[in-house]
Order: structure tokens, then sequence, then C-alpha cells
């Protein structure tokens, strides 16, 4: 009679270090890793209390700006009749304008509207941390909420009924450096 062999198992640290050699080469993340680290890590910031600038578009959203005057307060009305709550909407109260967080990609298929811009990549925006809901500094006036963003279709005839004022276009070409 033979006596039983004895099998050795790896550890894990054994077994990472394998998978890691079986990788090849190149040890480094794939370069939209990198980027949905980045997304992941401004998101966290936001959710932690601290104002985080994120770069628009990708697949995060793309921005509208209007005035905040009364006639964009009636569009928050309508957009939360419509919504059944509206979508995260930005209030910067010092340039006098509302940030309306929209699906990305927008800025690409957005027609020019007389009382609204909309931005999208390379743009950045910072948003306020997720418990700011009032003034100083820009706060959420309708919060930022996991599962959905401001539809731009109802929003462009929301801001074309009410036309909110001052409008952006001469202010952002000149803090952008464009022609209006």
């Amino acid at each position: 009679m033979t006596a039983p062999t004895e099998v050795l198992l790896p550890t894990g640290a054994e077994m990472m270090q394998q998978l890691v050699e079986s990788a090849g080469a190149a040890h480094q993340p794939a370069a939209d890793m990198a980027d949905l680290a980045e997304v992941i890590r401004t998101l966290l910031a936001v959710e932690v209390r601290r104002d985080t600038r994120v770069r628009l578009g990708g697949n995060l959203f793309d921005v509208v700006i209007t005035g905040s005057g009364f006639e964009a307060r009636a569009a928050v009305a309508l957009m939360d009749e419509i919504q059944v709550g509206c979508g995260p909407v930005i209030e910067d109260p010092e340039s006098g304008w509302f940030y309306w967080l929209v699906p990305p990609g927008s800025a690409a298929r957005w027609e020019p509207h007389l009382h609204a811009v909309c931005l999208g990549s390379p743009h950045t925006i910072t948003l306020p941390s997720l418990n700011r809901t009032v003034p100083p500094g820009p706060y959420w006036f309708r919060p930022s909420a996991s599962d959905r963003l401001v539809p731009t279709v109802p929003l462009r005839d929301a801001l074309a009924r009410f036309r909110p004022e001052p409008t952006p276009h001469a202010a952002l070409a000149a803090q952008l450096g464009v022609a209006p």
C-alpha cells in the first residue's frame, strides 16, 4: 500500500500573483477604468459633503444653463409636474443662473435656444455637496436623485414658454472666450 500524496494548494497571495503574471506584460488598468475611478471618486466626494468639480459629458450628464429668476422657477414647477419631482437643478445666486442636469450627449443634439445654453464635454461644473440646499454659494435647488436627470424635450418647451431671464449667452461667451 502506498502512502497518500500530500497536495499543496497555493495561498491566496500566490493565486493573485499567478493571475497578475498571466495577464501579460501590461499590468496597468485600461484607460477607461482610470476615467471610471475618477468619476467614482468625484461622486463620493460630493456625497461626503465636499464641493467637487466634474467633467461634463461622458456617462454622467450635460448641463443646461438658464437665468434663475421667477420665470425659471415657473419652469421648475412645470418640470415638477411633468417628472413628478423635477430632476436635479443647481442654483448659483451669485451668477443668477440655474444649472439643469440633463442626459449625457444632450449638448450635441441641443438646438440653439433664446433662453438657454447646453454644455457638455470638455466643460466642467462644480457640484455642491449633497447636503447644501440653501445659499450661500451654489446649492441644490432640486436635489440630485440617482434615478433621474431633467429630460431635454420638456425642458426646452418649458423654457420656451416661460423665457427665463437674463439669458446666459453673452456671459458664457465672455467666460469661455468665444463670440456670442
